[in-house]
């Protein structure tokens, strides 16, 4: 593990460069060479162009809730100290410390891969979890549109669609998203953390601010759209405390329902999040790591299908009492939305003639 012995560039959540698992090498800083602070933080995040043979990825996992998922883009800008898939970037070759905010992947064929692979005859039609990894409105797809053409192939092809995001950019499709809806063909979950900025900032720092995420659910919202909110991840001493007014605020703002996560953090994540609390909250950091760990049986990352996203024990009960709570108190429907699969078409184009 390299701490970088300058600031932590601005608005990223993380200055380490954690050593890469699969590589036979490691790199350590020299302490008697000094560069400008400031280098760093004007560096700018590195976009990288790849073309995979694919785009969809098959789920074996079974708590997921989907069978296919589809990232355009690996590697996130957003900065999620806390974030699974920061892990995922070691198979590209690179770390998932600071790599992993600004080394980013990005995949321009993905709307064309997608379009060959709907039209093929082995697709079924089975609906599509976009992103299952790393977010496909991180801030470089304002520029890029790439979600927004997959979005097209989809509408195109009447495919259906469970989107999960942290960036209120998803405000900018609703034009495709509503006459989706229309055909009960897609759903939209909210991330959200918190509603302390000061703590989103940290936690999350290029992720939207929280009355933007909840402005895009009342956006989503009205133009039809059936909205999630997700709390996720729930961080037992940080941010547990809030379940019932964020849940409150989501319900006003229009969302139909009300999921969430616990923190779960595997391998190199640990020691990301700990040099983080150490950092930010260190009279906190042995009280939060130790409610981590009461959630996964003594460890800080649980690998049991079922248990593995919610957790167990007293600490996830508690936090489920308080959801469930949350969920009767503000009418949130109990029921999981169902998307309509049956009116996938293959070859749309060709449809049109009759």
């Amino acid at each position: 593990m390299r701490k970088d012995p300058r600031k932590k560039p601005k608005g990223r959540g993380t200055k380490l460069q954690l050593d890469n698992r699969f590589e036979k090498l490691s790199y350590e800083n020299d302490p008697e060479f000094n560069q400008n602070e400031e280098e760093e933080e004007d560096k700018p995040t590195n976009y990288q162009q790849i073309y995979p043979k694919g785009i969809l990825n098959k789920i074996d996992s079974p708590d997921i809730g989907f069978n296919w998922g589809m990232n355009p883009y690996q590697g996130c800008e957003h900065g999620c100290i806390y974030c699974y898939a920061r892990i995922t970037h070691e198979y590209w070759g690179y770390n998932p410390g600071l790599d992993f905010e600004k080394q980013i992947l990005v995949k321009p064929d993905a709307p064309s891969l997608l379009r060959e692979r709907l039209r093929s005859k082995g697709w079924k039609g089975e609906t599509i979890m976009l992103s299952g990894n790393t977010d496909c409105y991180q801030p470089v797809e304002r520029k890029l549109k790439i979600t927004r053409a997959i979005l097209e192939v989809c509408a195109e092809h009447d495919q259906s669609l469970g989107m999960i995001t942290k960036n209120a950019l998803v405000t900018r499709d609703i034009d495709i998203l509503r006459e989706m809806a229309k055909k009960q063909l897609v759903s939209v979950s909210m991330s959200i953390t918190s509603k302390n900025e000061k703590l989103r900032r940290l936690l999350e720092p290029r992720t939207s601010a929280f009355r933007a995420k909840m402005k895009a659910v009342e956006e989503l919202s009205k133009a039809g759209i059936p909205v999630n909110l997700m709390m996720a991840p729930i961080i037992p001493g940080m941010n547990s405390h809030e379940i019932m007014d964020i849940a409150k605020m989501g319900r006003e703002a229009g969302a139909i329902s009300f999921h969430y996560t616990t923190i779960r953090l595997s391998g190199p994540i640990r020691l990301l999040f700990e040099d983080w609390l150490e950092e930010h909250y260190p009279d906190r950091k042995n009280k939060v790591m130790n409610q981590i760990m009461g959630l996964h049986g003594g460890k800080t990352n649980g690998s049991e299908f079922g248990t593995r996203m919610k957790g167990k024990g007293n600490v996830s009960d508690i936090i489920r009492q308080q959801v469930h709570l949350a969920r009767k108190k503000f009418e949130y429907s109990e029921k999981e939305l169902v998307l309509n699969t049956s009116l996938f078409r293959r070859r749309p184009d060709q449809l049109r003639l009759f």
